[in-house]
């Protein structure tokens, strides 16, 4: 049986060149994990707010689609609560909050260093769109 989360992981050359890796995808959640290296810092030499959130979309890409339809954000928040630092290994976890129909909700939250005990560094929230098949 294919797995449509895992083949688009698969294809996903975004989230590879930022040396993502997944961690775990199953019903409606998943876990990607990202090291933050010398050329993801900004000005102030912490990880820059867009790849903390892009860590957090690939997450939220992963759950969402792990039930079969090809499912794309229809748009998301991000809070960025803490820095994320030079040599941390970021951690996202998604889960999904709510699907009805081909609308769902899913919350991702951004930990560094340890994925389950780890400081909150990010919280986001997409909505996603299950695609027309017509």
């Amino acid at each position: 049986m294919p797995d449509p989360a895992r083949e688009m992981w698969a294809a996903d050359a975004a989230s590879a060149m930022l040396g993502m890796r997944l961690a775990d995808v199953g019903d409606g959640a998943a876990r990607v994990s990202m090291v933050v290296r010398p050329d993801m810092v900004n000005g102030h030499d912490l990880c820059h707010g867009g790849l903390v959130a892009s860590l957090a979309d690939s997450a939220f890409a992963l759950a969402c689609n792990s039930r079969g339809p090809v499912t794309v954000a229809a748009g998301f928040s991000v809070d960025l609560l803490a820095p994320a630092r030079l040599g941390q290994t970021l951690h996202a976890g998604a889960r999904e909050v709510w699907l009805r129909g081909r609308s769902g909700l899913y919350d991702v939250t951004v930990r560094a260093d340890d994925p389950d005990a780890g400081e909150v560094i990010a919280q986001f929230r997409g909505r996603s769109r299950v695609l027309s098949r017509g």
